[in-house]
């Protein structure tokens, strides 16, 4: 704000001060003309004083005529005094008066010249001086040194100049920024990968060195092994699938095809991946919902999430105990919902359970914590939230599809 009320300050010198010198000048003229006029006519009331005292039988009219004839006759009387008409005044006084206001106006003349100098002198200046700053701005920038604030807010060229080269270095320093919490969060997922390989890739050395090594183990021992091995195996490729998916989505070469599915076909689909997991614990699952509930989406990327949401409250969820999976339609959006019995989620972790690598104190010894986060990936692909509530009493997910 200041600096607009700066150039509006610039521009009305610009303009109204070569009109006030004008206008000035003008006043002097006048007030010249009229000093001119006043000598004159009292010259001429005293000349007209002595004829009508020496010349009673004069006229007003022919003396009136005289003044206003335009006859330009040369006087022997005033030639004998060396007086000319077309180079002097014969009023004295008007001379004096010509000479003072010649000297009046030549000084404010020469007073205005040296303001309007200033001014400009001033003004180039200040551009001079924009130019120096912007230019050390950009060697700044060059050096990658975005700490820079350029407080300009100016409407001249200059000053878009700046506020463009501002808005290009803050894009800049979020480039940077983002460059450099992009190589912490790579450093940091790979240091998680390898963490998550290096567990099971050190149990199934271990478990295979023994199955060499020990030629007298027993059957069940080495079926035990086996099935332990077979596990790891299947972890690690789970885990090696999921980083690949998550890796095409964050290289966004991911394309949804997308079709009206019946919300019934997602949950049956999703159910029959994890029926085994569900087997082993003796879970029941309760599906509910509306058959003509539909949403417009990526059929094998939805499946996959709901895959991922149901195989976590599984791995959640107590022996012997059950899951209710409920979905329906409105003019808004379409919504699964899916509420397990287990051990819940502490009120400290809810806000980290969608983080890659992120496991809670609960998760399961064979959790790789990648499951929710690549499911929550996929619904927001889809124009999709999920939402989870969980207290002592088990856990709530609710995935909502809207309807734009």
């Amino acid at each position: 704000m200041k600096n607009k009320i700066e150039f509006k300050k610039y521009l009305v010198i610009a303009f109204v001060v070569p009109l006030i010198i004008l206008f000035v000048f003008i006043l002097i003229h006048l007030y010249e003309y009229k000093i001119y006029t006043e000598n004159f006519n009292h010259k001429i009331n005293s000349i007209v004083n002595v004829l009508q005292s020496k010349y009673p039988n004069i006229k007003e009219d022919e003396i009136v005529e005289i003044f206003n004839s335009e006859s330009k006759n040369k006087s022997e009387l005033l030639e004998k005094y060396a007086i000319d008409l077309n180079d002097k005044a014969i009023v004295i006084e008007n001379e004096e008066t010509y000479k003072k206001f010649l000297i009046i106006n030549s000084i404010f003349i020469l007073t205005s010249c040296a303001i309007l100098t200033l001014f400009f002198i001033k003004y180039i200046n200040k551009r001079e001086k924009n130019i120096v700053e912007i230019t050390k701005y950009i060697e700044q920038l060059n050096r990658k040194n975005y700490e820079l604030k350029i407080d300009s807010n100016t409407e001249d060229e200059l000053s878009i100049l700046k506020n463009e080269i501002y808005k290009t270095t803050i894009m800049l320093k979020e480039a940077a920024e983002n460059s450099n919490k992009d190589k912490i969060n790579l450093k940091k997922s790979l240091e998680d990968i390898s963490h998550q390989l290096k567990t099971p890739i050190t149990s199934i050395l271990i478990m295979l060195d023994d199955l060499i090594d020990d030629q007298n183990m027993s059957e069940e021992t080495r079926e035990e092994f086996i099935r332990d091995i077979k596990r790891d195996i299947i972890n690690i490729n789970f885990l090696v699938q999921s980083l690949l998916k998550l890796s095409k989505f964050d290289a966004n070469t991911i394309k949804f095809v997308k079709k009206e599915i019946l919300l019934e076909n997602i949950v049956n689909e999703a159910v029959k991946n994890v029926s085994t997991l569900c087997d082993l614990k003796n879970i029941k699952l309760n599906i509910n919902g509306n058959s003509d509930a539909k949403v417009m989406c990526d059929y094998m990327w939805q499946v996959e999430a709901l895959t991922n949401i149901i195989k976590n409250c599984v791995e959640h969820s107590y022996n012997d105990s059950k899951i209710d999976i409920f979905y329906e339609q409105n003019k808004i959006y379409s919504i699964i919902t899916i509420r397990d019995y287990g051990d819940g989620i502490d009120k400290n972790e809810i806000s980290h359970i969608f983080e890659r690598f992120y496991k809670g104190k609960n998760s399961s010894s064979e959790s790789v914590g990648i499951g929710l986060s690549l499911a929550k990936t996929i619904v927001e692909n889809d124009n999709g939230v999920i939402n989870v509530k969980s207290d002592e009493s088990g856990t709530k997910f609710s995935v909502k599809y809207f309807n734009i």
